[in-house]
């Protein structure tokens, strides 16, 4: 496999996981973006990078961006190049919207834009790729496919599948803190075991939920029920679990997003959410409120 061109940029979207009950299982992409431009050279490394988390990501080989290109450059049996990688970052770092899967599709795919055949790094190699970075494919599948997606893991492979959503089903609402939460700390809040029952509840939620989205959203708030991971995380974010409980009690399908503090209202108005905001928290101006829309398009280098 040989490098054919030298100069690749792709677009790649926050995501949403989890959704309420589908744990490490269902996940969505939101219309807020990285941007990256990557130039192929004969040696070196150099990033420039702009926007959130710019002062603190690495600059060299430790780059995500950096590694997940390598990785997929590896995979498909092409030489190994130097970079030269400018970066736009929009979506916040720690905040439960993705922002490392975001970081692995993106370098993957920039592998997959300057390869001879693409194909040698189809959406099931990038998506197993990206699994092997993240441990589970709920966020990194969304990112690749855009919209509303299920995905599992079968036989160590990472699978996944486009769910049908109706429109206007869906118009998030996302609530970001000022502060983060790393996802190997929420993981560790939660108990190693379940009872059944609960385990049930979040199987039928999740079956709900997909009809849910298919065309009946007034379902929503009974679909985005869990019992299995956003309780057990509170004390590791407790405004976000105080500003859910809140917004669900006032009939907003609201739930923690991947592994917080954001908290996604999966169908709302920001007009509607602000003054409960400002009511429930401390201090509203450490949260920021922003009607984004859910992201249909895939992602996919562009050449040139």
């Amino acid at each position: 496999m040989r490098i054919q061109n030298t100069r690749v940029s792709v677009q790649v979207p926050a995501t949403s996981a989890n959704l309420g009950p589908g744990f490490d299982t269902l996940g969505l992409a939101l219309g807020l973006c990285d941007d990256l431009e990557l130039e192929a050279t004969t040696g070196g490394i150099e990033i420039h990078a702009e926007g959130e988390g710019s002062g603190s990501v690495p600059t060299g080989e430790e780059h995500l961006v950096v590694r997940a290109l390598r990785r997929g450059l590896d995979h498909a049996g092409a030489p190994q190049t130097g970079v030269r990688l400018r970066t736009v970052n929009r979506i916040p770092h720690g905040r439960g919207l993705g922002s490392s899967a975001a970081a692995t599709i993106a370098g993957l795919l920039l592998a997959r834009g300057l390869l001879s055949d693409p194909d040698a790094l189809d959406d099931a190699a990038v998506l197993d790729l990206a699994t092997e970075f993240e441990g589970h494919p709920d966020n990194a599948a969304p990112a690749l496919l855009g919209g509303v997606v299920l995905s599992w893991m079968s036989g160590g492979r990472a699978r996944s599948v486009s769910l049908t959503h109706a429109p206007g089903v869906l118009n998030p609402v996302v609530l970001l803190p000022s502060s983060t939460l790393s996802t190997h700390q929420a993981r560790g809040l939660l108990p190693a075991e379940v009872p059944h029952a609960d385990a049930v509840f979040n199987a039928s939620r999740t079956g709900l939920l997909v009809h849910a989205l298919g065309g009946d959203p007034e379902l929503l708030m009974e679909a985005t029920e869990d019992r299995l991971h956003q309780e057990q995380r509170s004390a590791g974010m407790s405004q976000s679990i105080e500003l859910m409980r809140v917004l669900r009690q006032e009939g907003h399908p609201a739930v923690i997003s991947g592994a917080g503090p954001s908290v996604l209202v999966l169908s709302g108005r920001r007009s509607e959410v602000a003054p409960l905001v400002r009511r429930i928290v401390t201090d509203p101006s450490t949260w920021r409120i922003a009607q984004v829309p859910l992201r249909e398009n895939p992602a996919a280098p562009v050449v040139g």
